[in-house]
């Protein structure tokens, strides 16, 4: 029996969905039976990143309306046999799918699978409750910014609500210089927020939007920083003790940013 994890923000446009493409990667490199879920209904675009649009059939509504076998509806990544994605419709609405129809496919995925990578669209109404309705475990990704951090905030406790309790965070696009000059958040800022566990910290790397356009998980890229990260992410899920990486500069506004939420 394996193990479902949602992957998830609050805000749009933190690197969820490359988070998910590059993790569920690496962890199918790891030797492991991958995936991945894409539950924006309407807007997806986690096929794109991965390369795989072209080969897309079926999706996620035509396994719940029974129009295809969910075996069917998976589409495996040529690159890495083990990794497999299911899409999401683009013709529906994220309301067209109802929480218990999204958890009963994830559900079964998970009987034949290690990992099962979700995908949640930004927000907090019916994509995340679709999304989340089948996790036992969530990835918090974030930028080092205060609205993001606001919003990763929020959705902490919502799945608190929903007594998901292995909740880990992602600090993604982390540009150490930018934390030099104070025009972006340490991790230690982020960590007193949140409070939770810290799984990888994601350098920011002008490759990844080229990666993304080319259908290339940056994974793949040897020499880039940030697909390190990944795998060391991946190794980490897996249960390996892989260490974080430290950043040890402060940002000249820590002390306006705990004000900010209530932590001086």
């Amino acid at each position: 029996m394996g193990k479902v994890i949602v992957i998830t923000s609050g805000k749009g446009g933190v690197g969820k969905s490359t988070s998910v493409a590059n993790i569920g990667t690496a962890l199918a490199m790891l030797g492991k039976s991958v995936v991945v879920v894409d539950a924006d209904i309407g807007l997806r675009n986690l096929d794109i990143i991965m390369g795989l649009e072209s080969r897309v059939v079926y999706n996620s509504m035509d396994v719940i309306d029974g129009s295809c076998e969910l075996e069917k509806a998976l589409v495996t990544d040529r690159r890495v046999e083990n990794l497999k994605l299911l899409a999401a419709s683009q013709r529906n609405n994220k309301t067209d799918v109802q929480p218990e129809q999204m958890k009963d496919v994830c559900l079964k995925l998970r009987e034949t699978h290690d990992y099962v990578l979700i995908d949640s669209p930004a927000g907090i109404e019916q994509g995340f409750e679709n999304a989340s309705s089948a996790a036992e475990a969530a990835l918090i990704v974030t930028t080092p910014d205060v609205s993001a951090v606001r919003d990763a905030d929020r959705i902490i406790g919502l799945l608190q609500a929903k007594e998901v309790s292995d909740l880990q965070l992602i600090i993604n696009r982390f540009a150490p210089n930018m934390v030099k000059k104070g025009d972006m958040l340490n991790q230690y800022d982020v960590l007193d927020v949140l409070s939770i566990k810290l799984i990888g910290i994601v350098p920011e790397d002008p490759s990844i939007v080229g990666s993304s356009n080319r259908g290339l998980p940056l994974i793949y890229d040897a020499t880039s920083e940030a697909a390190g990260a990944y795998k060391r992410i991946a190794r980490r899920l897996d249960g390996q003790d892989v260490p974080v990486p430290e950043f040890k500069a402060i940002g000249w506004f820590s002390n306006m940013f705990g004000k900010l939420f209530g932590l001086d």
